[in-house]
This record gives structure tokens, C-alpha cells and sequence, in this order.
């Protein structure tokens, strides 16, 4: 299918809702709309937006969960030619702030509370918000514990009365497609989380190829249970159906139960899933009661697709991609087969080149040689308000050095191998050693944790924690744990925990701590606590 005309957020909804019309977009736990329904609920929260303010390069922050008003809010905002800062709903208190401080947020929209987390407790404990966050001015909620001073969501709908077409249409006109819209977190952490900046052309060109690699038409409907602040969902997913016609079914919660239901009785052609998603289908004990004969594609990790094949999705794809670069830089062809999508993240996506260097010497490497991969053409302009940062990741040509470890096969396909970086990926999300080692050194009794990745089939890597307690005195593993989940996203809470002597730490010759050799010793007790189990 050809990429659409329109390179704008606003642009695309008005060109899809022209070509499909009445044809459904948006499904969720409540209510679907059709494409002509989704743009006059866009406009008309545009108009009330722009009464309260919303101009060029304003910064809306959302924290909520899986709903159709997660998507409407986003091409509101995107309309005017503000920036949406999608908050991870496991974010707590210090998280929060952070989030909201570095991003120059002028505007929150919430939910109160969305499954266990309680968003207004925590913008309370932040205390005094006018010092804290000075540049907040107004917050917009949704459900009955509302922040001091917020305003309901059907409040703030009431604005648009009186506001015309051409107020809006006016801001529209404006936006050009390398504006600015979204700023994005690539980690759970706090305090060394970046935000990184996507324009609507890069969010509807680069995704339009996904969608190109899984044959998508205006028949398909995608299932999304994946949080719709990850980039895999709300760039990767949203758009890749969005440019090709197709239909979004938005899961509420990730319920193993409510997949297969939903999966039925929509009819689902394709799902996003990650790998601990893909583990818990192939594992359900009663997936074969459930028709779902409509569903041929869909996203996963290599290291899982063949369990979807075996499942009766022929046409599910795997890449490599990370928030920077769009959700995803290479993808396999649906229809190649199962082997070659098993074994390599597939080929780089049009207006997409890949090379791989020495890390050291900065020198392209030939095929078949394993070093660090760098991309350009559909990448971040930046990381907000970092350029430092920004400086250290993208060089003078462009080249986007993505800390990874992969190889490019002689015919142009990317094998991924891992990473240079200490990131730890678990369930799609990356967490900062130094974040889990600071929650831990601020219990009482731990005077050293480091913190590091172990390798686990359902999510990819689990934080693991090597510590040692403060001389006389002794850790008790419940305590410390509960320590954490009061502390930290849930993400970032270690899953296994070994306690250790001060010299059984392991050192380099320089007296650092040596963490590949402390991988080792964890995995080795890690493996052996789970043989024994």
C-alpha cells in the first residue's frame, strides 16, 4: 500500500477519515469509534485545548492507561502543534517528578489510579507543586480522587464551546512534519531517564514500512495489550495500522484471559505482543477453545516467533528497534520463512541505513564481524534539553551509536548479539543498574549493591542484585524486597538477590567492581536456586 500523502499527525487522521470513513479505527474495553468519528472527537478536544492554551511546542504530559482517550489526547495535542510526554504508568512518586520537571510540562492530564498505582498519592507526596514543578499550570483528571485544583475531563471538554474551526484549522496549517510530537522515555529510570524527541514524519514514514513488512491492508484488525506509552505501541503499532486503514483493539490490562476473548470476538488479524506476552499464549491451558483462525501476523522476538507459528500465525514478524529509531529500525518479511525469521531481526526499513563499527576505532566493519550497530536516516533529533548527550549518541554524519551489539549477514540482515551498554532489558523495558543500586543503598542495612542483568527466556534479562550488609548487622530478604517496592517501579525490583561478604565482591585490577565477572557468580546461584526449587 502507498505511504499516505500527509506527513502530520493531524494530517494522516483527516486523509484516513476522507478515504475510510465509517470504517472502524479504535476499540477499547468501552466503545470503538470509526475513522470520521475519531477526527470529530480530536477536534473537538483540540478546541478546548487550544482555549486552555495549547500552542506550538507545548508540553502535555498523560499518565493512563489502555484507552481510546490515550489516542484521542495524543492527536489533540499533536493537532495544535504541542508535544505529548507519554508517563510510564509504573512510575511512582520521584519518577514522576522527574518526568514531569525535565520535560517543561505545562500541562497534566490524569487518571487518578490505574490498576494498583495511585497517580493523584503520588503527585500529593511531591508536596508543594507550584515550587516542585513550577512550569506545571494546569491538571485535567480523570476519575473521583482529583488533585487540588484540577479540572474533570468533562470540564475541560466544555472549553470548545465557542471555538471555531478556523482557531484550530489556523494551528494545523502550521505544523510541519519535522516538528516535535512526542517526547518519550527510553528507560524505567528516574533520574537518568531521557526524553527523546520523534516528529510525526518520522513516526508515519518509518512505521509505514513496518506495516509493509507484515502486509497490513485496511482489513486488519491489531490487537495492542502493550502499554501505550512504550514507543512500540504508540509509534510502532498505532501508526503501522493507522497509514495502511486498518483497525486498532486496545486491551484495558494485560489479562492472559481477556487476550484470548478479545482476540475472538474481534476477529484480531494481528497482535504486538513482547516475549513474556508470547510465553503466556503458547502456555495457556485453554487457548484451543478459542476460534482464532482470523490471526495470520503481528510483532514478537525472534527468540519466540516460532511458538507463534506453531499457534497458527504464519505471518508474525521480529526486529530490532529501540525508541530513538522509531520502535523499529529492521524487520523480518512475514512471509520469509520461519528459519531466516528465527535467526537474524530481518533487513533494514526503507529511508533506513545500518552499519556496523569497532567501537574503539570508529571503523566499519565488513559482514559477518560482530561490533557495535549504528544507524541513521529515522532517528531521535534528539534527547530533550541534553545536548551532551545528544552530542555523545549522534556524530557529525548523523550516525546514531546505539551502545548494541550485532552483526549485518551478507545479505543485509541485522543479527542482534546484545549490548555494550549496562542496560538491563526486562519485559521490553530498560533499567539503570545505578537506580536499582541506589533504592538498595538506601536501606539501612546494605552498605554495597550491584546491580546487573541475567538472562531469562519469558523477559529477556531479570534485575539481579549482589549485596552486602553493613559490618554486624544482617539483611532479611523480605524486609529488603519491601523496601524496594516501596521505593521503585515494579520493573526495577530485583528478582533474585544473593547476600554476600564485602571480599566476595569481585574487583578489576583497579578496584572497581568488575561486573561481568559478578553476572557470573549471580547466574551461577541464580541457576542453582531454580534447580533446587
Amino acid at each position: 500500500m502507498d505511504l499516505p500523502r500527509n506527513r502530520t499527525f493531524a494530517g494522516l487522521m483527516d486523509e484516513m477519515a476522507e478515504r475510510y470513513g465509517e470504517r472502524n479505527f479504535l476499540t477499547d474495553n468501552v466503545r470503538r469509534l470509526s475513522y470520521n468519528e475519531f477526527r470529530k472527537e480530536v477536534r473537538h478536544l483540540a478546541k478546548a485545548l487550544y482555549k486552555l492554551g495549547v500552542r506550538k511546542d507545548t508540553k502535555v504530559a498523560l499518565i493512563m492507561g489502555n484507552q481510546i482517550e490515550w489516542v484521542v489526547i495524543d492527536f489533540a495535542v499533536a493537532l495544535l502543534g504541542g508535544v505529548l510526554v507519554g508517563v510510564n504508568t509504573w512510575w511512582k512518586k520521584m519518577e514522576l517528578e522527574h518526568a514531569l520537571l525535565s520535560t517543561d510540562s505545562s500541562i497534566l492530564i490524569m487518571v487518578d489510579q490505574y490498576l494498583s498505582n495511585n497517580y493523584s498519592l503520588a503527585m500529593r507526596e511531591i508536596g508543594d507543586l507550584s515550587k516542585a514543578l513550577p512550569l506545571l499550570k494546569t491538571i485535567i483528571g480523570f476519575g473521583t480522587d482529583l488533585l487540588p485544583g484540577a479540572m474533570t475531563y468533562e470540564a475541560l471538554l466544555k472549553l470548545a464551546d465557542g471555538v471555531d474551526d478556523a482557531s484550530i484549522d489556523e494551528l494545523q496549517k502550521n505544523v510541519k512534519p519535522d516538528d516535535n510530537a512526542y517526547l518519550l522515555f527510553t528507560s524505567g529510570s528516574t533520574a537518568r531517564s531521557k526524553a527523546v524527541e520523534l516528529t510525526h514524519r518520522g513516526c508515519i514514514e518509518n512505521t509505514h514500512g513496518i506495516g509493509e513488512r507484515m502486509y497490513l491492508t485496511e482489513l486488519d484488525r491489531m490487537l495492542m495489550p502493550t502499554s501505550m506509552f512504550w514507543s512500540l505501541t504508540c509509534i510502532n503499532g498505532l501508526f503501522a495500522v493507522m497509514t495502511h486503514g486498518g483497525s486498532i483493539v486496545i486491551l484495558f490490562k494485560y489479562d492472559i484471559d481477556d487476550l484470548f476473548q478479545t482476540m475472538e470476538r474481534e476477529r484480531c488479524t494481528g497482535i504486538y505482543t513482547l516475549p513474556n506476552i508470547a510465553l503466556a499464549m503458547h502456555a495457556y491451558p485453554h487457548r484451543n477453545k478459542f476460534d482464532l483462525s482470523a490471526w495470520r501476523t503481528g510483532t514478537v522476538r525472534s527468540g519466540v516467533i516460532h511458538l507463534m507459528h506453531e499457534m497458527g500465525a504464519h505471518e508474525m514478524i521480529s526486529g530490532y528497534g529501540l525508541t530513538e529509531g522509531y520502535g523499529h529500525s529492521c524487520d523480518t518479511d512475514a512471509r520469509a520463512p520461519l528459519a531466516t525469521k528465527m535467526r537474524n531481526a530481518g533487513k533494514p526499513l526503507t529511508g533506513v541505513e545500518i552499519k556496523i563499527t569497532d567501537p574503539d576505532t570508529q571503523q566499519t566493519l565488513p559482514s559477518g564481524t560482530a561490533g557495535e550497530i549504528l544507524l541513521r536516516g529515522y532517528i531521535t533529533p534528539g534527547y530533550y534539553k541534553n545536548p551532551e548527550r545528544t552530542r555523545e549518541t549522534i556524530d557529525a554524519e548523523g550516525w546514531f551509536h546505539t551502545g548494541d551489539v550485532g552483526v549485518l549477514e551478507e545479505d543485509g540482515s541485522l543479527t542482534f548479539r546484545g549490548r555494550y551498554k549496562e542496560l538491563i532489558k526486562t519485559g521490553g523495558i530498560n533499567v539503570v543498574p545505578v537506580d536499582v543500586e541506589d533504592v538498595l543503598h538506601s536501606h539501612p542495612r546494605v552498605r554495597q549493591a550491584v546491580v546487573v542483568g541475567l538472562p531469562d527466556k519469558e523477559r529477556d534479562e531479570i534485575v539481579a542484585a549482589m549485596v552486602v550488609a553493613h559490618p554486624g548487622q544482617t539483611i532479611d530478604m523480605k524486609d529488603l524486597l519491601a523496601h524496594c517496592k516501596k521505593s521503585a517501579a515494579a520493573f526495577k525490583i530485583p528478582r533474585y538477590v544473593l547476600i554476600v561478604k564485602d571480599d566476595e565482591v569481585p574487583l578489576t585490577d583497579t578496584g572497581k567492581v568488575h561486573r561481568g565477572k559478578t553476572q557470573e557468580i549471580l547466574e551461577k546461584y541464580y541457576l542453582a536456586s531454580k534447580s533446587t526449587a
